[in-house]
C-alpha cells in the first residue's frame, strides 16, 4: 500500500502541475462550465482513450497518458463545480483553484486507500483497457443521474462517480508508467 501512495502522489503532482499551467493559460474559465459539459468532455477523452486501445492506426500524435490525465483534471473540476456551483464569470485565482484541487484530491485519496484496504488492490492485476470501459461505465452512470435531475433511489451520487473515475484513470496512469 505504501507504494501505491507514492504512486498515486506522483502521478497527481504530474496532474495537478498541468492543471496550474492550464489555469495560468486560461485563467478560470471552466468555472462557467455545467456539470453536464464537464461530463461530456471526461467522455470525450474516455472515448479517445478507447479508440486509441482500439485502433492500430493514430492520426493524432497523442497517447492515452495525457487523455487520462485530463481525466483526472476535469473530475476535479466537477468535484469543484459540486462544491462551489457554476458561476456565470470565472472568479478564482490559480492560488485559489489549487486549493481546492489539492482538498478534492485528499478526499479522493482517502475514498482510495479505504477501497484499496478492501479490495486488496485489485486494480493491479487490471489492465488498463478495463479501467477505461469502467470510466466508461461511470460516465454513462453519470450522464444517467444528470438526466434524472440529480435523484438516485439506491445509488451513490454523482460525486462519489467522480472519485471512482479518478482513482481508475491514477491507476491507469500506474501502469503505463510501470508499463
Amino acid at each position: 500500500m505504501q507504494d501505491t501512495s507514492k504512486q498515486y502522489d506522483a502521478v497527481i503532482e504530474t496532474c495537478k502541475n498541468l492543471f496550474v499551467k492550464k489555469m495560468s493559460d486560461y485563467g478560470s474559465a471552466w468555472r462557467i462550465l455545467r456539470l453536464p459539459s464537464l461530463t461530456d468532455q471526461i467522455f470525450i477523452k474516455a472515448q479517445r482513450i478507447r479508440g486509441l486501445q482500439q485502433n492500430d492506426v493514430r492520426k493524432v500524435d497523442e497517447d492515452e497518458v495525457s487523455e487520462f490525465i485530463g481525466i483526472v483534471n476535469y473530475c476535479v473540476m466537477a468535484l469543484i463545480q459540486l462544491q462551489k456551483g457554476v458561476v456565470e464569470q470565472p472568479d478564482l485565482t490559480t492560488q485559489e483553484a489549487t486549493v481546492l484541487y489539492e482538498e478534492q484530491i485528499a478526499i479522493t485519496k482517502k475514498l482510495m486507500e479505504d477501497k484499496n484496504h478492501d479490495y486488496g488492490e485489485a486494480w493491479r492485476d487490471m489492465r488498463v483497457s478495463s479501467l477505461t470501459d469502467l470510466i466508461l461505465q461511470k460516465l454513462l452512470r453519470v450522464k444517467q443521474i444528470e438526466n434524472n435531475k440529480g435523484k438516485t433511489l439506491v445509488s451513490e451520487g454523482i460525486d462519489a462517480n467522480y472519485q471512482d473515475m479518478i482513482n481508475y484513470a491514477i491507476f491507469a496512469l500506474i501502469h503505463l508508467n510501470e508499463g
